[in-house]
């Protein structure tokens, strides 16, 4: 199982469906609104607070399975 990591949203454009977060080593990621776990409206606000996993996605590293936690 791949390692859960904290982070925060760098930024997230709803009309897009897309963003990246912001990893604990700085590096930042991709995150499509279908990794997004919750229900109805997926969507991130900048800085908010997530709960991910990381894996190699067709143009580089990407965040899977996010939890936000605020």
């Amino acid at each position: 199982m791949a390692q859960r990591l904290v982070g925060s949203v760098k930024w997230f454009s709803e009309q897009k469906g897309f963003g990246f977060i912001s990893q604990p080593n700085g590096e930042d990621v991709f995150c499509h609104f279908s990794a997004i776990q919750t229900s109805g409206f997926k969507t991130l606000r900048e800085d908010q607070q997530v709960e991910f996993e990381v894996e190699q996605g067709p143009k580089g590293l990407q965040a899977v399975n996010v939890i936000p936690l605020d």
